[in-house]
């Protein structure tokens, strides 16, 4: 009987080892319609595997999310994985939470830095340690009503907008629009710090010569800078836009069918998306930000995923490989996130034949190669400085209260005075 009773409890130990599951405490700051599509792949993830179990809890975006990453890991209650915004690695890598990931964790996984798009793996290393892997690049781009362009003649025979590249050109198209009755563009540009700086920042790169925005700790106030903030200002000053326009705003005014442009994130698709398929929606498309100056240039940033660093508790190695397994299975079938609007960083899924007939995607993918990731810098980034000073000084350029030039100045004042 006592042999009988000690195999009985080999087998269940055996079983239990063979049934173990590692689970992987999951971290993000997804909503909308990201948030709903990562849940899918979350859900996929746990259906389809034994061993590893992701247990996710979803924050609220921006700085609340980022002082629980900061006093969670602080005290050892960190989770295991977290979605980042690559444009905050440098506070987060001061701050200390950020752990490196060598290359021989990457070989365990599988994990390939050339299967990921050019230059994107390069601006997750700093100071030769890989902080992140990357998922996604995601920037602003163009919506258009194509019933509108076309009845104004700005509607090629493809589909695609006439008249949008040049500033001058740009001008007179939306000129046209506006003599036809519409308003011609939409844009966030009230209590949308966000959307201000990255149509700002795009206009500033896209100047050939312009100086970085900040380089070695200083803050540039470049006669570029100012030509930027001018002529998203012309904008409203003209009558092609409205001040005093916040966010949800801004979408309403394209989506009612009120204007004929709008400037958004990749986010966006999946609302047009869903209004078109529900028959609430004209005929639409997207296009990359155009280029109105001397070259290419996109503000991007990237949804990355990084492991928390603790020194109170420290992550072991073996929930690291389990780790870096979700994150390699996570790219490896991302091409529902680019469902997203999002551009995969994985060039497997962004080369295949499925992403090359994702429309609007396929038809704006080539902005990745003209990316602007924001200047490196503790005081730059989601949900730092920066957005502060575009909310008390860009935007109020925009509302007529400053001029353009004078904004930029005291910009570039304010943010110097918080670089450290």
């Amino acid at each position: 009987m006592k042999q009988k009773l000690l195999g009985i409890g080999l087998v269940l130990a055996l079983l239990s080892v063979a049934f173990a599951q590692t689970e992987v405490v999951w971290w993000d700051f997804l909503s909308g319609g990201d948030g709903v599509r990562m849940k899918a792949l979350i859900d996929e993830f746990n259906a389809t595997h034994d061993d590893i179990q992701i247990n996710a809890t979803t924050l609220e975006w921006g700085v609340p999310f980022y002082t629980k990453v900061q006093t969670s890991a602080a005290v050892g209650e960190q989770p295991d994985v977290m979605t980042y915004h690559m444009s905050r690695y440098p506070l987060g890598i001061e701050q200390g939470v950020l752990r490196p990931i060598s290359d021989d964790e990457l070989a365990a996984a599988g994990i390939s830095k050339d299967d990921y798009q050019p230059g994107l793996v390069e601006a997750a290393t700093i100071d030769g340690q890989l902080y992140g892997i990357p998922f996604d690049v995601h920037s602003i781009i163009l919506y258009y009503n194509k019933e509108i362009l076309s009845e104004v003649g700005l509607l090629s025979e493809d589909g695609l907008p006439l008249g949008i590249d040049g500033a001058d050109n740009f001008s007179a198209s939306l000129q046209q629009i506006a003599d036809a009755g519409y308003l011609p563009l939409s844009f966030g540009n009230s209590n949308e710090a966000g959307n201000v700086f990255r149509i700002f920042y795009s206009l500033l790169n896209q100047q050939a010569g312009a100086p970085p925005l900040v380089a070695d700790g200083m803050v540039n106030a470049s006669d570029e800078a100012k030509t930027a903030l001018r002529t998203m200002q012309d904008w409203i000053e003209n009558g092609y836009a409205r001040e005093n326009v916040d966010y949800p705003s801004s979408v309403a005014l394209f989506t009612s069918g009120e204007t004929a442009f709008t400037i958004n994130g990749v986010w966006e698709v999946p609302t047009m998306i869903d209004l078109e398929a529900s028959g609430e929606l004209f005929d639409w498309g997207a296009v990359a930000f155009p280029v109105l100056f001397d070259q290419p240039a996109t503000w991007v940033d990237a949804h990355t995923f990084a492991i928390p660093a603790s020194t109170s508790n420290p992550i072991s190695d073996e929930k690291v490989a389990a780790v870096l397994e979700v994150i390699a299975w996570m790219n490896e079938n991302s091409i529902s996130w680019a469902e997203a609007g999002h551009i995969p960083a994985y060039s497997p899924v962004t080369a295949s034949v499925e992403y090359q007939e994702l429309e609007p995607n396929a038809t704006y993918v080539s902005l990745a190669e003209h990316s602007v990731f924001e200047s490196r810098s503790t005081s730059t980034g989601v949900a730092s400085p920066l957005y502060d000073a575009v909310s008390n000084f860009l935007e109020p350029a925009l509302s007529g209260q400053i001029s353009a030039e004078e904004a930029v100045d005291l910009f570039a004042e304010d943010l110097q005075s918080q670089m450290r």
